[in-house]
């Protein structure tokens, strides 16, 4: 490929998946390109993009130069997937066209199983209270197609999910972050081994210089490393926290395990950009961490409320469960193929379970024999039965821990609006005086 083709000027593009970053990607392209959409959802052929949209048999009579391929389309199961796999060298993600037209700039990004979207927005924030040009692009914050006056000095940070990944052809990133890995969606990549390598495929094409951050003891990630040339240094991150900065970190939101770790990388990256140490400790205290994501909504000397919606597996609880003692566990949704309660026996005195939903059975089988649970139709059904078991239980501090470690498609269209229902029965005044034994 040459520097011209790099350029995307009058080349004939297919968009494939019109989603937010199907759009963006139009609206980028579309400027100096012929550019087409495709989606299979029919309903899109009334909107005002009508005339560029083409149907299953126009298609094939179009010789595109590329596909951009949006993350949410699953090339196995998806309408063109015939087509895709005779074109399979044409198939582009959003990430190449940004990497192709901005090279020059510097690119940190994180990905991994759990904690991506807090680990980006606290990294961006202390790089921008350095009073650095910054930008929040990804899975989180704009579209990374619609960034606008970016120079040669703008630094990216950008949230990436193993789907992004996976579509990649020519995206490299200068600072690569895989936070941790579990076995996640592997109803779209198969199996745990294709999960893995989807997600280290970021580390994998790096140039020589770049830098990459894992956890010390990865078993997936050490093998992937033992079986690949790589280019980049590899920087492995303490299982141990240091305890002069641990002492100088005044927020909540840094007391569990979960947040710890996103912060060991935080800390790391920042070391190798060089950052001031005081201003990285004032941004962490001041960080009020992201909605629905491990939020601490109550906390008083008796009782802490934690909304954790955007927990979608075990092992995005399972750290949590371990950083805290007298925990009413809320659980419940659709869950993940492959997903396993693996905690050691010591914490089980700890939990009492709160099973909601219509896939109970799945929840029973993984607590059966560990841990007393009880099952409820819906999460204020639940709540009710926590409010009277914490009324009674002559204990010290009580957490009441919302992490559904599963999906939220059962009762919800995702886990924003599912913890939005949460924080709106919490709420109440009414709700807080019971849980704390008032009238």
């Amino acid at each position: 490929m040459n520097k011209e083709e790099f350029q995307f000027k009058n080349k004939k593009i297919l968009i494939y998946g019109f989603g937010i970053s199907g759009k963006a990607c139009f609206k980028h392209l579309n400027r100096n390109n012929n550019t087409f959409i495709y989606d299979d959802n029919l309903k899109l052929t009334t909107n005002k993009y009508k005339t560029k949209i083409l149907n299953q048999k126009k298609i094939s009579q179009h010789n595109f130069n590329y596909i951009v391929v949006s993350p949410g389309i699953d090339l196995k199961k998806c309408l063109l997937n015939k087509y895709l796999k005779k074109n399979k060298k044409k198939i582009i993600s959003e990430l190449d066209v940004f990497y192709l037209e901005n090279k020059k700039n510097l690119k940190i990004t994180i990905t991994g199983t759990n904690g991506k979207s807090t680990t980006s927005k606290l990294l961006y924030e202390i790089i921008k209270n350095h009073k650095r040009d910054v930008r929040l692009v990804g899975n989180i914050g704009n579209p990374i197609l619609l960034e606008k006056r970016v120079n040669p000095k703008t630094i990216f940070v950008i949230e990436a999910s193993s789907y992004q990944i996976e579509y990649s052809k020519y995206f490299k990133t200068d600072i690569a972050a895989i936070l941790n890995i579990s076995p996640d969606h592997l109803e779209r990549h198969g199996n745990i081994k294709k999960y893995v390598q989807s997600k280290f495929k970021l580390i994998k094409n790096q140039k020589k210089g770049s830098l990459s951050f894992i956890e010390k003891r990865s078993k997936y990630l050490d093998s992937e490393i033992k079986n690949n040339k790589i280019k980049s240094k590899i920087i492995k991150i303490s299982t141990l926290f240091p305890k002069l900065l641990k002492k100088k970190i005044k927020n909540n939101y840094f007391n569990n395990q979960n947040n710890i770790n996103n912060l060991k990388f935080i800390l790391e990256i920042s070391k190798k950009l060089k950052l001031n140490k005081k201003i990285i400790i004032k941004t962490i205290n001041l960080f009020k961490g992201l909605k629905y994501r491990q939020q601490i909504i109550f906390n008083n000397k008796k009782l802490q409320i934690i909304n954790d919606s955007k927990s979608t597996s075990f092992a995005s609880s399972i750290n949590l469960i371990k950083s805290y003692k007298n925990i009413y566990w809320l659980v419940g949704g659709k869950y993940k193929k492959g997903d396993k309660f693996i905690l050691d026996k010591k914490y089980y005195k700890n939990i009492k379970v709160y099973i909601y939903g219509s896939k109970s059975n799945f929840f029973q089988n993984q607590f059966k024999n560990k841990i007393k649970y009880k099952i409820f139709n819906n999460i204020k059904k639940a709540l009710l039965k926590i409010i009277e078991d914490s009324k009674n239980d002559n204990l010290s501090k009580k957490i009441i821990l919302f992490s559904p470690s599963a999906a939220s498609f059962d009762q919800f269209k995702n886990f924003e609006e599912r913890g939005k229902y949460f924080n709106s029965q919490i709420k109440t005044i009414k709700f807080i005086k019971k849980i704390n034994g008032r009238k």
